[in-house]
């Protein structure tokens, strides 16, 4: 039930190519997906789309939820004092 009910309103807000879009990125990446299409959503209850949303309008609410949920990625070195039993021994 609630699936059709997002069907509708994706219906109706996004043209035909644009819909065509967002179900190929529903094949590739199934959480982007998800979060355009509450984004979409979110916007039409609150009015704030005027009009359906063509091609390009998706590729720049795509590149905003991008940004919005991009992950950093951070790599930190832990290094490790290791004893060399070599030194010890040189007396």
């Amino acid at each position: 039930r609630e699936a059709e009910i997002r069907n509708t309103i994706l219906a109706q807000v996004l043209d035909q190519a644009a819909r065509a879009r967002l179900s190929n990125l529903a094949l590739v990446k199934p959480d982007k997906a998800k979060a355009v299409e509450n984004y979409l959503i979110q916007m039409a209850r609150f009015g704030q789309l005027a009009g359906k949303v063509s091609e390009q309008g998706l590729i720049e609410i795509l590149e905003k939820v991008s940004q919005q949920t991009e992950k950093k990625t951070t790599v930190k070195f832990n290094r490790r004092k290791v004893l060399d039993s070599d030194e010890e021994d040189d007396d």
